[in-house]
């Protein structure tokens, strides 16, 4: 990796290309960068990473296809609480945290890796209600919206597990470390349809509220020329992720953070209204991967002890995700 394959957005989230990631040498650099990045702001932009230009396309163009047809084409595909399906409601993000805000302003359409699996596989995933026990509900329009979804699921998925490999290394552990805890692996694709604003939002309402992701790591689409990704620096400065072209925004969840024994951070995020004259709307694709549902996180051992300072618990990586999902989906109050 040159020195130049690292730049940074606003001085708090680095831009890393990670297309010299085939070459030995270069997983090395790019480890250290991306070691750097989880122990700062838990946010990294990637360029050259490989996936094609015309799949991303594809999938941008089929998503909103689905998006901008009329409701009750959308409602027919619509599913109960949980990432699956559609919603005309995408949750109240902030609720997961326990922080009360009206609904976030945007609709969702999410799948599962493992919502292809007959029934009985799927209800083995855990004893208990979980979004990644739903069947996949695939529209009918566009023709070609449940291959690209698949193609594109596929090609994530890898991304995402090389990303777990350098990772890994990172952390200073072999890049297989994590990877029977990923080998049935309960990941979700998800697109946030941002609608336009025509009303005025409610107070504290945003496209998405303030929250931190639940799981492993997130691979993120954000349409190019649209902002409002916002990242939490410090106590109150949040710090704007511009959309780069043909890049993908990675960070990482409450699970790596816990993981990791408190040396990454899972930081708080967000997606800001736009300015009252603009009413256009903004997509993005987070692909959330996750490890097995009954994965057990055991953090690594701190690095400097506190005297009297109880270490973290470990959590049963399912048992964490579906009480966050659940929370996420709960009527607001």
């Amino acid at each position: 990796m040159s020195p130049n394959s690292v730049t940074m957005v606003d001085g708090y989230v680095p831009v890393i290309d990670i297309a010299a990631r085939h070459d030995e040498s270069g997983r090395a650099a790019l480890a250290e960068a991306i070691g750097r990045a989880c122990r700062t702001s838990g946010f990294f932009v990637i360029v050259g990473h490989g996936i094609p230009s015309a799949l991303i396309e594809r999938m941008h163009t089929a998503t909103t296809t689905f998006f901008t047809q009329p409701d009750a084409e959308k409602d027919r595909f619509a599913s109960r609480p949980g990432f699956s399906g559609f919603r005309r409601s995408g949750g109240t993000t902030a609720q997961s945290l326990d922080r009360r805000t009206p609904p976030d302003l945007c609709e969702s359409f999410g799948a599962h890796v493992t919502g292809e699996l007959g029934d009985r596989e799927r209800e083995a995933l855990g004893d208990y209600w979980a979004t990644w026990k739903l069947a996949n509900l695939w529209p009918r329009t566009p023709a070609d919206f449940k291959d690209t979804w698949q193609e594109y699921m596929a090609a994530i998925h890898v991304l995402a597990a090389d990303l777990l490999h350098l990772c890994a290394r990172a952390l200073g552990l072999a890049e297989d470390h994590f990877d029977d805890r990923f080998d049935r692996h309960v990941s979700s694709l998800v697109a946030n349809f941002y609608y336009p604003q025509v009303d005025e939002p409610l107070p504290n309402q945003l496209r998405r509220g303030a929250h931190t992701d639940f799981g492993g790591l997130t691979v993120l689409y954000q349409q190019d020329d649209k902002g409002g990704l916002q990242v939490l620096q410090g106590e109150d400065t949040w710090r704007d992720v511009r959309a780069i072209p043909d890049s993908f925004v990675i960070n990482i969840g409450d699970l790596m953070a816990l993981w990791t024994g408190g040396r990454w951070v899972s930081t708080m995020h967000r997606v800001v209204n736009p300015e009252r004259a603009d009413t256009s709307s903004r997509l993005s694709i987070p692909f959330f991967f996750q490890p097995n549902h009954d994965a057990e996180i055991d953090p690594l051992p701190p690095l400097s002890p506190v005297a009297n300072q109880q270490p973290p618990q470990s959590v049963i990586a399912g048992e964490w995700m579906a009480m966050k999902t659940q929370k996420l989906f709960a009527p607001a109050q």
